[in-house]
C-alpha cells in the first residue's frame, strides 16, 4: 500500500509489537521483519507455507470495552474455524507500552488475500502475514 490513513506513530507501535503464539513458556514470538525458524518448523509440521496473525480487538486502534472485544474475538474464532483453519490463540503487545495486550489468533495456512479481507472485515488497521520465508510482514489495510 503506497498511502495509508494510519499514523506513523501507530505504524511504529505495530512494528514494535511482540506477536505471541500461545500462552506458555514455549510460545513463538514474532517480530516484524525478523525471520522465525520456530514458525517455519510449525509450518513444516502442519504442511503449510503461510499464516496470518489476526485480532478483532480495538478496531482501527480505538480502545473498546472488554465485552465488545470479547464478542469480536469470538466472532473471529468462528470465522477462522468455519474456514477449516487450524488456529493458535495468542496475543499482541508492545513492551513498555500502556496499550493493553490484545487477544489474537494465528491462522495456519491462511493466504494473504483472505487474511487481508478478514482483517478489513474486523475493521483493523493492519494484519501480520508470514509467507514461506518465515518473516512476519506488517500488512496495512487502510
Amino acid at each position: 500500500m503506497d498511502t495509508t490513513q494510519i499514523s506513523d506513530d501507530k505504524i511504529r507501535a505495530y512494528e514494535a509489537t511482540d506477536y505471541r503464539l500461545g500462552h506458555s513458556n514455549n510460545d513463538i514470538i514474532l517480530n516484524i521483519g525478523k525471520p522465525s525458524p520456530r514458525l517455519l518448523e510449525l509450518f513444516k509440521e502442519n504442511g503449510v507455507s503461510c499464516g496470518a496473525f489476526l485480532t478483532a480487538y480495538n478496531p482501527q486502534g480505538t480502545q473498546q470495552s472488554d465485552a465488545a472485544n470479547d464478542l469480536a474475538h469470538a466472532k473471529l474464532a468462528k470465522n477462522l474455524t468455519d474456514l477449516g483453519l487450524q488456529i493458535i490463540e495468542g496475543s499482541g503487545s508492545e513492551e513498555g507500552s500502556d496499550w493493553p495486550s490484545e487477544r489474537s489468533y494465528f491462522a495456519l495456512g491462511l493466504p494473504l488475500e483472505t487474511a487481508s479481507k478478514i482483517g478489513t472485515d474486523a475493521d483493523q488497521d493492519a494484519i501480520v502475514w508470514v509467507g514461506a520465508d518465515g518473516t512476519p510482514q506488517l500488512i496495512l489495510l487502510r
